[in-house]
Formats: C-alpha cells, sequence, structure tokens
C-alpha cells in the first residue's frame, strides 16, 4: 500500500533538545522530507528562558506549551517541591491540551506513555477530537525515572500500561519493549530503533579538534570518553570510574573525560578525588549537543557503562550511534539490543554487563591496540548506515497504514 502524506501531531513530555527529545525531532524531519506535515507539541527544560516559543525547524513546527517535569538549567537538574510539581502538571496538561484543539491532524503520536500527555490525549483526541492516537515507547517509565514516593511510581505504572492498550499502534526502540508490549496489546507494534543523522553529525575538521585537545590540555594523551546523562540511576557511570582506576596505574597517559551533565555530577565527582583520579577524570558539565562531534573525536573510544536490568534492555543509546558514526570505538555491556546495534562485537566491544573488571580489560586492550581501534572504526562506519533516521522514518511510517 502506498504511503499517503498526512498531517502527525507529536505530544512530548520533553523538550527536542533532550536526547528523547532529539529522537522526535529526527523522525519528524524526515516524515517533512517524505512529504508530511509536522508539528511538535513539547515542554521545555527551562521554559521561563524560553524565548522563542513556536519554531520552524527544517520544515518542522515545534511548539513549546509548558514546563518539563524538572527544570535543566546548567548542568543540574532543579526539583520542584510537591505544589510547584502540581502545578506544572496542571499548566503542561492544559498547555498540551490546548495544543491539541488548535492543531486538527490526522495521526497524533505521544512520545512516552507518562501522564501528561497520556491525560491530554485522552481528553483532547478521544473525547473532543475523537479520534485514535499513537504511542512510542523508547524507555520503561517505572524504573527509568527517579521517583520520591510509591505512589508516583504506581501512577507512571499506571500510564504506561493503559495507554498501549488504548493506541491505534505503538512504536518503540527496543525488542525487549517490543516483546512486552505485544503482549499487552493487539495493535501493531513497529520496532524503530534510535539512529543518527549521518548528513549532520560530522567529524569537524582537524584544526577545531586540535585545537579542543590543546584548550583541554589532553595533547599526548589518549582519552576514553563517555557522553552522556550522569545520573545514577539510568547511567552507571560509577562503574565506569571504578574500571579506570584499575587501568590507570598501567596507563599514565589515559584521561577519562565525562561530557554531560545531571542530578549525580557532585557524586561523581567525589568518587572521582576518592579514587585519587582527580587530575585523571575530566568533567566538562552540560553541553550543547551541536559541540559533541568534536569532543568524541578527541576519544580513543566511548564508553556506555550498563547494568544487566530493565533500564539497560529499554534503552537504544544515542551515544553508541553517534560514536559509530564518527568511526570512535565503542564498549559497552552485552545487554538488551546492544549486540545487534554493535554487529555482534563487529563494529564495537561488548563485555558482561556491571562486570568492572571485564569492563578494565576491554578498555586497557583496546587503548593499546591501535590497529584493533582502526578495523572497529571502519567497522562501526559501514554498520551505522542502516541506522540513519532517513531509513528509520520509514520504518516508523508502517504504524500509520
Amino acid at each position: 500500500m502506498a504511503y499517503a502524506p498526512r498531517r502527525i501531531l507529536f505530544l512530548l513530555t520533553v523538550g527536542i533538545e533532550r536526547p528523547s527529545g532529539r529522537r522526535y525531532l529526527h523522525i519528524a524531519r524526515q516524515l517533512v522530507q517524505q512529504g508530511d506535515r509536522v508539528r511538535i507539541l513539547a515542554l521545555h527544560p527551562d521554559l521561563t528562558t524560553c524565548r522563542q516559543r513556536r519554531i520552524v525547524q527544517d520544515g518542522v513546527e515545534v511548539w513549546y506549551v509548558g514546563q518539563m517535569h524538572a527544570r535543566k538549567q546548567g548542568s543540574l537538574p532543579q526539583q520542584f517541591g510537591a505544589f510547584g510539581l502540581l502545578r506544572v502538571l496542571i499548566s503542561s496538561t492544559l498547555g498540551l491540551l490546548n495544543g491539541i484543539l488548535r492543531s486538527p491532524a490526522d495521526s497524533y503520536h505521544l512520545g512516552k506513555p507518562q501522564p501528561i500527555n497520556g491525560l491530554a490525549a485522552l481528553i483532547g483526541v478521544w473525547l473532543v477530537r475523537r479520534q485514535p492516537f499513537y504511542l512510542d515507547c523508547d524507555d520503561d517509565e517505572t524504573v527509568s525515572n527517579r521517583f520520591t514516593a510509591s505512589w508516583q511510581r504506581a501512577v507512571f505504572g499506571g500510564w504506561q500500561w493503559l495507554l498501549p492498550r488504548l493506541a491505534q499502534g505503538v512504536t518503540v526502540n527496543t525488542r525487549y519493549l517490543q516483546q512486552r508490549i505485544r503482549q499487552q496489546t493487539h495493535a501493531p507494534v513497529v520496532y524503530v530503533p534510535n539512529g543518527v543523522d549521518l548528513h549532520g553529525f560530522t567529524l569537524p575538521p582537524p584544526h577545531i579538534v586540535a585545537g579542543l585537545r590543546a584548550a583541554l590540555n589532553l595533547e599526548g594523551q589518549r582519552v576514553i570518553a563517555y557522553i552522556g546523562t550522569l545520573a545514577l540511576h539510568n547511567h552507571p557511570v560509577n562503574l565506569l570510574l571504578d574500571a579506570f582506576a584499575c587501568i590507570a596505574p598501567a596507563l599514565p597517559d589515559a584521561v577519562l573525560l565525562l561530557v554531560g551533565g545531571g542530578e549525580d555530577l557532585p557524586t561523581l565527582r567525589h568518587q572521582a578525588a576518592a579514587l585519587g583520579l582527580h587530575k585523571r577524570v575530566r568533567f566538562t558539565g552540560d553541553l550543547p549537543h551541536t559541540s559533541l562531534p568534536a569532543f568524541i573525536a578527541l576519544a580513543a573510544c566511548t564508553v556506555d557503562p550498563v547494568l544487566d536490568n530493565a533500564v539497560a534492555r529499554a534503552r537504544s543509546p544515542l551515544k553508541i550511534f553517534e560514536s559509530m558514526a564518527l568511526g570512535v570505538p565503542v564498549v559497552t555491556g552485552a545487554v538488551g539490543d546492544r549486540a545487534e546495534l554493535l554487529d555482534h562485537g563487529q563494529a564495537g566491544v561488548l563485555v558482561p554487563p556491571g562486570d568492572v573488571a571485564a569492563l578494565a580489560a576491554a578498555l586497557r586492550a583496546l587503548l593499546e591496540d591501535e590497529p584493533r581501534r582502526t578495523q572497529l572504526a571502519a567497522a562501526a562506519r559501514q554498520h551505522v548506515q542502516r541506522y540513519s533516521w532517513a531509513h528509520l522514518a520509514r520504518q516508523w511510517a508502517a504504524v500509520y497504514r
């Protein structure tokens, strides 16, 4: 069946600057390339500083209609108090609802099964417009979010259970979520992993990388990099610090570069100091996504440290695709889809998840074997071609048929 262009509205609980938000922006861009008209209703990480609440990026309309559940300003997120959070939840739900009522569409697609966009969709799409909606699941919401009370987990769990059963179709980013949701619904469940913009996410000129290396005092150093959020609940970067502590004495020219911000940045700084690594570990804090290619290019390898748990099984890490696209070998745990994403070890290095000794051994072996790094880089650049957003958007559009 031929694909007919559609008017599509995305309902997000994050901003397009966040990793989850970038998934939807990239898909939306490619859908526009196919002829669709796409609008995104999003929540901003710091709405008070948002000067322009309606923008157009590559043909995609983006409306910021509310505040995210936490204020993300700088490298450390700020949590709202109980009454402040309630006010944010109400105003953001109403913002999404108002956006729905002002955005007639053929397809309404929720990004993440959460209370804010779920309630807005049930009222605005189901009750008012009397249309079905679609759902995207890119996480296990009940384990990936950090809750301060058991009732919060129960509320999120309820929406994560309910919305797939009501959706016309579901897109997912991992095989783990695909299998789980197929047990909950008879609607189509389409697998769409994360990917990378192969034309836009490229290596900067060598002089830019050389200048950055000099500015960070990394000349003559072999760099191991982590690129991502510093939140231990979802990203056990503490494992990477422990592994680096094991190999640091044998590799005096090795440096660990941690690029990103998050609630556990102070904890990780303290851990690095306690391990005697404060001069060997560099923290950059939160950086704009456009700067990441230059920081990845500094590295001999990047690392995605994981445990064998539901958080890791439900994740399709953007950092893996972006590192592969730049030809920088990735080291990660063999859990969830990661073996498939790295072509079962041909395009990256897989270790047992949660095993500090195995991670340390893999990092040391890779840093000491330049021909192996070159081989993995070439394989990664080839393998990542199948994860272009243009290709993935065609898979995504299948759910609308």
